[in-house]
C-alpha cells in the first residue's frame, strides 16, 4: 500500500491543534483516547472531573480536528483522529513522552476499571439473552467452523482496512484482527456495541473500533475498504439490496465482500421470536442484489445443518468482488 501524505496549505489547523492539545486535561484525554474510544461518562470516571467541564474540553479537541465525536443513542463516544496530519501530530507528541508519567499511568489504571465495568455490562446483557442465543446457535453448523471458513476465504491479507457491517458482538473483528491494519465494526444496537467493546478490550485488540450506524448508510468513505464482511445481517432487513449497494461503494476496486447468511427455511418462530424479517436468503435474490450493485458474485459455500436435527438451518457464504484493480493495493 502506498500512502500519500497530504501537506497542509496553511499553518492555522496545526496551530489550532497545538493550542487545543496544550491544556493539561485535554492532553490527558488525548492520551486516553489513543487506547480506544471512550464515552463522556467513562472519561468523567477516569479523570474525576465534571461532565460539563469535560464536554467543553472535548468540544475544543473536536473542533481542532484531533478527536471525532460519535453519537450512540443517549451516549456519545469520542475517538482520537486515526488518519492524516492530526494522527501524525499525536504520534510524534506521544512518542516523546515516557508512558510511566504518574498522572498518565494513574489514568490508565482507572481505564482498566472502566473496561471491567464494560465487561460486566456485557455479561449482564448476555445473561438475559443467553437462552435465545443458544437456541439459535444449536440450529446450524457450529459458529467456530464457519469462522474458520470465513477466515480462509478472506485470505492471508494483509488488508489495509476491513469493515464489518452489523458487527454485533464484534466476533468477526476478533477473528480477522491479525489480517488487517485497521478494522471497523458498525451496528445499530448500543447493547451489542457494549458487548463488542468488552470483547475487543478482553482480547487486547487496539486497532479495531466499533461505532453505531446503519449498514445501508455508513459513515465511511467510498473506496476505503479492502474487505467488507456482512455476517448474519441481511435476514433482519427489509431492504438487503441497499446494504449491497453500500458495500459496493465502500470497496476499493478489486476489493471483496464476504456475506454469511441462512439459506431459505421454514422455521417461522425465528420471525416471531427473533425478529427475522426473511426466512433465509434465496440465491437468486442475492444474485440480483449483487448485480444491481455492480458486484461479481461467486457460488456460495454451503454448510448443512447438524444431522441430528429434523429441521435446521443451512448457512451460505458468498463472495462478491468489485470489478477493477487498485494498483496501490498491489504495490
Amino acid at each position: 500500500m502506498v500512502y500519500i501524505l497530504a501537506m497542509l496549505s496553511s499553518p492555522d489547523p496545526l496551530l489550532d491543534a497545538l493550542r487545543a492539545a496544550g491544556e493539561p486535561t485535554r492532553f490527558r484525554i488525548l492520551a486516553l483516547l489513543r487506547h480506544g474510544d471512550l464515552a463522556v461518562g467513562e472519561l468523567v470516571q477516569i479523570l474525576e472531573q465534571s461532565q460539563p467541564r469535560l464536554s467543553h474540553h472535548l468540544k475544543a479537541l473536536t473542533q481542532a480536528g484531533l478527536v471525532d465525536r460519535l453519537p450512540e443513542g443517549s451516549w456519545v463516544f469520542y475517538r482520537a483522529a486515526e488518519t492524516g496530519w492530526a494522527r501524525r501530530l499525536m504520534d510524534q507528541i506521544f512518542i516523546e513522552l515516557d508512558p510511566a508519567v504518574p498522572q498518565l499511568s494513574g489514568d490508565r489504571e482507572r481505564l482498566k476499571q472502566v473496561r471491567a465495568q464494560r465487561a460486566e455490562a456485557a455479561e449482564t446483557y448476555f445473561g438475559n439473552v443467553a437462552e435465545e442465543w443458544d437456541q439459535l446457535r444449536s440450529l446450524h453448523f457450529p459458529n467456530q467452523d464457519i469462522e474458520v471458513a470465513l477466515r480462509r476465504l478472506a485470505g492471508t491479507g494483509p488488508f489495509d482496512r476491513v469493515i464489518d457491517l452489523g458487527t454485533g458482538t464484534g466476533q468477526i473483528l476478533v477473528v480477522l484482527a491479525d489480517l488487517a491494519r485497521q478494522l471497523e465494526g458498525l451496528d445499530l444496537s448500543h447493547q451489542m456495541l457494549t458487548v463488542a467493546r468488552a470483547k475487543l478490550d478482553q482480547a487486547g485488540i487496539t486497532h479495531a473500533r466499533v461505532r453505531q450506524g446503519d449498514a445501508a448508510q455508513t459513515p465511511f468513505d467510498a473506496d476505503s475498504a479492502d474487505l467488507v464482511v456482512i455476517h448474519q445481517v441481511l435476514h433482519y432487513l427489509e431492504a438487503p439490496d441497499a446494504v449491497l449497494m453500500e458495500t459496493a461503494r465502500l470497496l476499493r476496486p478489486g476489493g471483496r465482500a464476504l456475506i454469511v447468511d441462512f439459506a431459505p427455511h421454514m422455521l417461522d418462530f425465528l420471525r416471531t421470536q427473533h425478529g427475522h424479517r426473511r426466512l433465509g436468503i434465496r440465491s437468486e435474490d442475492m444474485s440480483a442484489w449483487a448485480r444491481s450493485a455492480g458486484l461479481s458474485l461467486s457460488e456460495p459455500l454451503r454448510f448443512a445443518p447438524p444431522p441430528e436435527l429434523d429441521q435446521g438451518l443451512s448457512v451460505h457464504i458468498w463472495q462478491a468482488t468489485k470489478p477493477g484493480h487498485d494498483k496501490e493495493m498491489a504495490e
